[in-house]
């Protein structure tokens, strides 16, 4: 008979994944041992084993929730005829708020997802790129006609936003300068400046 799944499952494992994040984050990944994220979780090791097979499952399991916050988060960003760029902004701005408490999680995406196997890799990079491919269909949506001649820079296009927005935990400091909503729109402007000055500069006849 299967052994019953304790009421509480779940959210012991939130607070596990929610402590090791942070402890991987601060001391390494790669240095840290089972015994110490059981210290730092405030609980014993065969607890931590009760969930986790190995520390990389552990890692994985982290990766993947926060992954999945952001990815339901962003899916949840619903169109209904909204201005295509009304509709950026507010992707933008779910993903800010998304970040927000999980700048472990996030750095750990960033650093340590290459001591994960091949196919936990690959099963996180799925997700990655769903995310991805919805920023990119609504910057589509804003310059239609422009990423249709030039399509080679929708990508570039994409990759640069997230490039501001993923960054963002390493210098913002909470209750100091921008808020996560102000930020979102200027990182916004930026990418449509850009995107304006370059349908400009292909619209412009050949001398």
């Amino acid at each position: 008979m299967a052994r019953p799944i304790a009421k509480d499952h779940d959210a012991k494992r939130a607070a596990i994944l929610k402590n090791a994040a942070g402890y991987f984050a601060a001391h390494g990944y790669d240095r840290a041992s089972v015994s110490q994220v059981a210290r730092a979780c405030g609980i014993s090791k065969s607890l931590i084993y009760h969930y986790y097979d190995s520390k990389e499952q552990l890692l994985f399991d982290i990766l993947h929730s926060h992954l999945t916050q952001v990815h339901d988060a962003i899916t949840a960003v619903s169109y209904h005829g909204a201005h295509p760029e009304t509709h950026l902004r507010h992707l933008v701005a779910d993903l800010l708020m998304t970040y927000r408490g999980a700048d472990a999680e996030h750095r750990l995406q960033l650093q340590s997802t290459t001591a994960l196997s091949p196919q936990q890799q690959q099963d996180l990079a799925a997700i990655q790129r769903t995310i991805v491919s919805i920023f990119a269909t609504a910057i589509q949506d804003i310059a239609p006609d422009y990423l249709q001649d030039a399509p080679s820079d929708l990508r570039p296009l994409t990759m640069s936003l997230f490039g501001m927005l993923n960054w963002f935990y390493l210098w913002h400091q909470p209750g100091r300068g921008l808020y996560r909503s102000a930020y979102g729109d200027m990182a916004t402007d930026i990418l449509l400046g850009g995107l304006e000055r370059l349908t400009a500069q292909r619209a412009q006849p050949l001398a």
